[in-house]
């Protein structure tokens, strides 16, 4: 997981302070930081907002039709964010800057946090909401004060994996010409490979890396999330909307309008012109992204099951160092994480160089986080008393956690595979740069055909993208919809 991060300090101290400084002190770098950091500090809090809203909504109030805005709010996690930003810059060409970057990004990344807060307040006693009304805390103050205290895991984590994408996301904001850190590195790499400018880049992010690391450790806390029990036996009492029901729908139909409608209409525009289907390659395309999306999302489970044991059931500075430092290289551009497996495995495993094998590695490498936050989050509602009351009936450590931890942890296992499996579905630069010669996945054709405003041609693999990614959106969807049984 280091290698990536290794790569950009070797490279960094290859240079030299003395050519590293004027490569970061100057005021292109400035302006990119000012674009990065802001996209972050705007765009977080927005889909933090967005997300749990739109899941106390759905499942605490009495917002009409609120079974099916639970499903519309999830969707446009299977639109990926460059498909929207293609729809959107064909539909206005215009777009472009922060506004037009903040839209894309928000819109696309905030079911992120939604579904994560979906489930934590899904899976919450009712009784601690009623006992808080009964002591006269209003409707406002018992989701401030008694909600969201519980939603600190989903909401860090969500937030967390929402930045890291804002951080490393290149192809939406390439398409409407909004400069960040990871769209110059890109343009860097391309114009002279492996340069000290785009090193110079790639060790700010690195470092803006680690300061969203220090923050979400600091804001995750000691407390225990877990229960013995299902809490009360019935449902929580819906919070009446009142004279806010006709805003809240209107402003619920404006997110679904502005994330689905606008670039669904595009994209059907596009995909109606007479030479739209004329590629030859989709179903080998389609064969072979699905091929490698399942593989990526395995690999990341594998890696990242007891990573999130680690963290969870023995907190402390060694587990959190452990899991900051898988966290580190996913901040990272893809193009930088494909390089250093370039320079690695030529120099010192050749026979692995352009293989399924180290794009898989890519993969994990990336899309860890993804899986890594909803198996910890998973994991903390586990109690430990029940592993620690099967193993005083005799049962062993390792069967303990086949028998109970597991099964308990099943929704999170399978929404943390469909996310990592969706992330390496629509992955663009490694697998360009990594796959063997004649792989070809849907994102990489899209991008071939939308890069060189051939829209019409890019529409079928953009309209099988997020056909694949229907399922994987399901699985988050029941996922987080399903009542916890411990």
């Amino acid at each position: 997981m280091l290698v990536p991060v290794g790569f950009v300090v070797f490279v960094g101290f290859d240079i030299g302070w003395s050519t590293l400084a004027p490569l970061v002190f100057r005021p292109k770098v400035a302006e990119l930081l000012s674009n990065t950091i802001l996209l972050v500090v705007i765009g977080v809090p927005l889909c933090a907002a967005l997300g749990v809203g739109g899941a106390w909504l759905v499942e605490r109030t009495t917002l009409p039709g609120r079974h099916v805005w639970a499903v519309i709010l999830a969707a446009p996690l299977a639109m990926p964010a460059f498909v929207s930003s293609y729809g959107w810059v064909s539909a206005v060409p215009s777009l472009g800057g922060l506004g037009g970057g903040l839209l894309i990004a928000v819109l696309a990344y905030y079911p992120l946090v939604y579904l994560p807060a979906l489930a934590t307040i899904r899976g919450l006693d009712p009784a601690l909401e009623e006992s808080a009304r009964s002591l006269g805390l209003s409707s406002f103050g018992v989701f401030w004060r008694v909600v969201i205290p519980q939603l600190r895991l989903a909401i860090a984590g969500g937030a967390l994996i929402v930045s890291l994408h804002l951080l490393a996301e290149y192809g939406a904001f390439a398409l409407i010409r909004f400069d960040t850190f990871t769209t110059a590195i890109v343009a860097q790499y391309q114009s002279t490979f492996a340069g000290p400018a785009a090193n110079a880049l790639g060790v700010v992010l690195a470092l803006l890396c680690l300061v969203l690391l220090i923050s979400e450790a600091s804001t995750r806390g000691r407390r225990r999330y877990a229960r013995i029990g299902s809490g009360a036996a019935r449902p929580a009492v819906p919070m009446s909307l009142g004279r806010l029901t006709w805003p809240t729908l209107a402003g619920l139909a404006a997110v679904a309008t502005l994330a689905l409608v606008v670039p669904g209409t595009s994209l059907l525009h596009w995909l109606t012109q007479p030479n739209a289907w004329q590629q030859r390659d989709l179903g080998t395309t389609f064969v072979q992204t699905i091929g490698l999306s399942l593989g990526g999302a395995i690999a990341a489970t594998i890696v990242a099951l007891p990573i999130a044991w680690l963290s969870v059931r023995y907190a402390g500075r060694p587990a959190r160092i452990l899991e900051g430092a898988m966290y580190m290289a996913s901040s990272l551009p893809t193009i930088i994480v494909a390089l250093a497996l370039v320079t690695v495995t030529l120099r010192l495993i050749p026979a692995l160089y352009q293989t399924p094998v180290t794009v898989i590695t890519a993969y994990v490498i990336v899309f860890l986080p993804r899986a890594l936050v909803t198996f910890r989050s998973g994991l903390a509602q586990v109690p430990v008393q029940l592993e620690e009351a099967a193993r005083s009936l005799g049962t062993s450590g390792l069967l303990t956690k086949m028998r109970v931890t597991l099964p308990l942890m099943a929704p999170s296992i399978g929404a943390g595979a469909a996310l990592a499996g969706l992330g390496c579905a629509n992955e663009l630069t490694a697998t360009l740069l990594l796959a063997p010669s004649g792989t070809r996945t849907l994102a990489t054709q899209f991008w071939s055909a939308s890069s060189s405003v051939a829209y019409a041609d890019a529409a079928p693999y953009a309209v099988l993208l997020i056909a694949l990614s229907i399922p994987a959106v399901a699985i988050l969807f029941i996922s987080a919809r399903r009542r916890p049984t411990a």
